[in-house]
């Protein structure tokens, strides 16, 4: 297995925990519903997205996200390492996509053939 491997995988970690933080984020608040008008009950509904177990798992998956990143960076060049996070968006709406129903339209698509042409432009110069 080539060595370099593990190191990669600390960049498929970072994408991982954050694109999973996002996800969940969403999820979350969607069942939660809209942000209330009131200054009490906007702040009483802000803490209860706060402590809801998944919605806090959000925030553990980004605080692994960060300690991976800070692997990454002892590793690669932050010139080379940088474009694959553009892989979060990617992953994001295409799993948005499907785990969310949220609308694939064929602009989204074209981005996204875009986003991966650049990171594999970036990651190779």
């Amino acid at each position: 297995m080539n060595p370099r491997f593990f190191d990669y995988l600390y960049i498929a970690l970072t994408i991982g925990f954050t694109v999973y933080g996002q996800l969940i984020l969403k999820w979350r608040i969607r069942d939660f519903g809209p942000l209330p008008a009131d200054s009490f009950e906007k702040l009483r509904f802000l803490l209860g997205l706060l402590f809801d177990p998944a919605i806090f798992s959000g925030f553990v998956a980004a605080f692994l996200a960060s300690l991976a990143w800070m692997a990454v960076m002892t590793k690669f060049e932050l010139s080379h390492a940088y474009p694959f996070m553009s892989l979060n968006f990617v992953a994001v709406l295409l799993l948005s996509g499907w785990l969310l129903s949220e609308p694939l339209t064929i602009q989204k698509l074209v981005g996204i053939a875009l986003i991966v042409i650049g990171t594999v432009v970036a990651a190779r110069g």
